[in-house]
């Protein structure tokens, strides 16, 4: 067995110093596996709960190893460990915008699982296929959503805001009423405003609604310089230290639902995983949150949510590449994936579990947003491949510049276009 390893940066550090595969020697002659997963929420317990089902089953013996929740640090540690052509790792964790930067370094699990493929998502399958490989199998699907403190929307006579303007106007009025009454802490609106991948989900989803683009089109240009996305920008900084704390400006997922969930803050922006800890018998607000589709951009606009979600992979450099791949199919199967759906509201990407009764008695919404979670909206990773990371960063960059007051949103979109302009070689990714 493997010895315990409590993050991927004690892997990577190993990584640095080990060889080709297959140089390193076996502690143990029986086969065992590694398996990175994220901590978010109850993350890590729901992968830890799946794997030990399977190894009971199968009697292999599987490391779960815990990465950072932050997906930007997580994808710098993989590609260290990846480029090491180090075996520490037999399944890897993967965001949906990866398979385009990671594949080379992943098996076909279609040549392993075949009958795992059946059944999910269609656009999932076709997002993890990189030149004809399915490099990894979705595990569970995403879009952002709105959360709202649907007690308080009653107790001051409004309904979910169907614009950005009305959640404006909406978290500002309760937000005054509730400070009057005595509610210090109380705030109108939290959302991941930190300079990371979560940030370019947010803004994303506030330049799709005002009908402003996806940063870079399918056909790889660069769309982002346009005055539906200036307003969109404009209209999100207005919210800082008004009806955000400015802290929001260093908020990922956690913070914003911590703030939430504590019952301060009226609307929160997050994914569909807060739900379940939003009425857990911890939760100060059990019982008094709502989920609605995320506002359009003004009456001509349109609901959306940013495509998120995460697949399991397999290393090439696994020592055991068949059993890692029964291990991901067993993991992203239909009853696992239910199980999570009960257990946790994790999306599943088999849309006919969005009609089970039991997934839709643990979570109402999902069939109310089945639309949003089936036509999310992608990250540009598909038109700029391998470069997408550096575009991400590049518009989190801009973005954070405009919610701090650092630049304009008409001068930060100028730079951000000449700026992706550099790493695509004038438009030609």
């Amino acid at each position: 067995m493997r010895g315990m390893l409590s993050s991927l940066a004690a892997l990577a550090a190993v990584a640095a110093l080990s060889g080709p595969p297959g140089q390193a020697s076996a502690q143990d002659s029986a086969p065992s596996l590694a398996i990175s997963c994220g901590a978010l929420g109850i993350e890590l317990r729901l992968c830890k709960e799946g794997v030990e089902a399977w190894s009971a089953e199968t009697g292999v013996e599987v490391e779960v190893v815990s990465t950072p929740n932050s997906s930007t640090e997580r994808l710098a540690l993989y590609q260290q460990l990846l480029a090491a052509r180090a075996g520490d790792i037999d399944l890897f964790q993967v965001d949906v915008v990866w398979p385009g930067i990671l594949a080379d370094h992943f098996i076909d699990l279609a040549a392993y699982v075949p009958q795992a493929v059946e059944g999910h998502f269609a656009t999932l399958i076709a997002n993890n296929t990189v030149d004809g490989r399915l490099v990894a199998l979705p595990w569970w699907t995403d879009a952002g959503v709105l959360y709202y403190r649907k007690d308080l929307l009653e107790k001051h006579g409004f309904a979910a805001p169907a614009t950005w303007q009305e959640m404006t106007e909406t978290a500002a009025r309760i937000q005054a009423a509730e400070r009057a009454a005595g509610n210090s802490d109380i705030w109108g609106y939290v959302f991941q405003g930190k300079a990371y991948e979560g940030l370019t989900c947010n803004a994303l989803e506030w330049i799709d609604s005002f009908g402003g683009g996806t940063i870079v089109a399918d056909d790889g240009s660069i769309t982002v310089n346009n005055p539906r996305a200036e307003a969109a920008l404009e209209l999100a900084a207005s919210w800082i230290g008004e009806i955000a704390p400015e802290g929001v400006l260093n908020y990922s997922e956690e913070e914003a639902r911590g703030v939430f969930q504590s019952g301060n803050a009226v609307f929160m922006r997050n994914w569909p995983y807060a739900w379940a800890l939003a009425n857990s018998e911890e939760s100060a607000i059990k019982g008094k949150a709502g989920v609605a589709a995320l506002p359009k951009g003004g009456p001509e606009g349109s609901t959306t949510g940013t495509l998120g979600g995460w697949n399991l992979a397999v290393s090439k450099y696994s020592e055991h590449p068949e059993l890692a791949a029964e291990l991901a199919a067993f993991l992203t199967s239909k009853a696992e994936q239910k199980r999570r759906a009960i257990v946790s509201s994790y999306n599943p990407t088999f849309p006919a579990l969005y009609a089970d009764d039991e997934v839709l008695a643990a979570n109402p919404f999902f069939g109310q947003l089945f639309e949003t979670f089936s036509n999310a909206v992608a990250r540009p990773s598909g038109a700029t491949g391998d470069q997408y990371n550096r575009v991400s960063a590049e518009f989190w960059g801009a973005v954070h510049n405009v919610l701090s007051g650092q630049e304009p949103a008409e001068v930060a979109l100028a730079d951000l276009e000449r700026g992706l302009m550099r790493i695509s070689r004038r438009g030609r990714w």
